[in-house]
Order: C-alpha cells, then structure tokens, then sequence
C-alpha cells in the first residue's frame, strides 16, 4: 500500500474548474473541505472546530462524471494520492502545492440526503464503477424482533 495514499470526505468548496486539451485529455480542480468537530476537554477547555482545504485534482475517464455531477457543496468521498509541486511565483520565490490526485470520487450520503439528490444518484449510477454513487446508510436500524430489556442484564456473556 502507498504511504501517500489519502482518504477523504467532505464538501466541495466551488463548481468543479474542468480544462479540455487539443488531445482530448482533460482535468478537473476543485477544493474540498474536510472538518473535524470542536470538543470540550475534561478541565473544560474548548476545542473549537476545525476545517482543512484540499486542492483535488482529477484526471482521465472521472472528468465527465465530476463535469456533470459535481456542484459547489456536494458531500464527496475521494481517494487519491497526495502529490506536491513547486513552481516560482512572480516575485521569483519558490511556492509549494500539495493536491489530492483522485483515483476514485463518490457521492457520500451519511444518512440523510438532500432533497434533490434523488435524480443524480440514479443518473450517476449508470457511470462507470469508480464514479458510482456510495449506497445511503440506513438512518433506521433494519427491523428487528424486540428484545426483551427487563432480562438484559441477565444474557450479558460476563
């Protein structure tokens, strides 16, 4: 397994940037914010939240489905690998960029789903593999034959 292999979900910051060359390849740029919540430590220090940008950049046969389906706030899983580059800015002082290289982007739904996602999620499903949308999680635990809590202690295996 690569060592630079990363796994992120979030929601996209802006409409995907999709480029076209004379050869017919294209790339598409888009940031995707990442958050961690904010917590209260025992001694009651806060822990505000905290949000990470990345600069994702996709190539070859998932131009299309990011093109067509990807919008400003779309809840994205994305697998890649980080790349860093380096160029001279116009001061001549060496910049650095590191990005997300996507080798799989997916819709994430996390239990909810927004209300227009219905018709994007059965349009996209007809895209190739590694563009399909990610199955919703079941907001509900399947139905199950209730338990009986008065004796639940007593089934407990310690």
């Amino acid at each position: 397994m690569s060592l630079n292999k990363v796994l992120l979900i979030g929601n996209v910051g802006r409409d995907p940037d999709v480029r076209y060359f004379d050869a017919g390849a294209a790339v598409a740029n888009f940031p995707l914010a990442t958050s961690e919540r904010g917590y209260t430590l025992a001694n009651g220090t806060v822990i505000p939240e905290r949000t990470e940008w990345h600069n994702v950049v996709v190539r070859r046969d998932l131009v299309p489905f990011v093109e067509k389906w990807v919008k400003k706030g779309s809840l994205l899983y994305v697998e890649g690998k980080l790349r860093t580059r380096s160029y001279d800015d116009t001061s001549g002082n060496k910049r650095y960029v590191t990005e997300v290289h996507a080798d799989r982007v997916e819709f994430y739904y996390s239990g909810t789903r927004p209300a227009d996602s219905t018709s994007a999620q059965t349009s996209a499903s007809t895209s190739p593999q590694t563009a399909s949308p990610v199955q919703p999680m079941a907001s509900q635990p399947a139905a199950s034959p209730s338990l009986d809590t008065s004796n639940a202690e007593d089934d407990l295996p310690f």
